[in-house]
């Protein structure tokens, strides 16, 4: 009798990452929340972003160092605070990445370059204006950006942002 050959093993089923752009807002801190939530209940991972932008100080280029120094070292304060936070919320270490230079065109860079992210999620400001990044991003999807949005309105509180996830 013939012996059949194994079954081939089945490809491994990709991660899901969610990826939160970095900053101080209070819009940020429901990104995050949603983003970890979505990825707790998922199997996913959060991976979070930090631009620097540069100091453009002219001839003043040693106080411009100092400043962008500074802005490094506080990037990646806020980069680790928020890991610990995401770690927290879902139980894995999110990917973290740290860029200098225009925050929005670093964040259409990321995604283009990185295959792997599968959710861009954002918060959106209260009130009228849903922001700088929001809006330049909604003018470039489906061109430079092809994954899809999430957007998390900032008058959501923590309790509604879980009953959605």
């Amino acid at each position: 009798m013939a012996e059949e050959a194994p079954a081939p093993a089945p490809a491994p089923i990709q991660e899901r990452v969610f990826l939160v752009v970095a900053d101080e807002s209070e819009e940020m801190k429901n990104a995050l929340r949603f983003a970890c939530r979505r990825a707790q209940h998922s199997g996913g991972r959060v991976a979070l972003l930090a631009v620097i932008e540069p100091a453009d100080l002219g001839n003043w280029l040693g106080v411009g160092q100092v400043i962008e120094d500074n802005e490094r070292r506080d990037a990646e304060a806020l980069l680790h605070r928020l890991a610990d936070e995401a770690y927290r919320m879902t139980g894995k270490m999110p990917t973290l990445h740290l860029r200098e230079g225009d925050r929005r065109e670093e964040l259409v860079q990321l995604l283009q370059e990185e295959s792997g992210i599968s959710l861009l999620v954002l918060g959106t400001a209260r009130g009228s204006s849903p922001g700088p990044l929001v809006t330049h991003l909604m003018s470039n999807l489906g061109k430079n950006v092809r994954i899809p949005l999430t957007l998390v309105p900032g008058e959501l509180t923590p309790e509604e942002i879980d009953a959605v996830t």
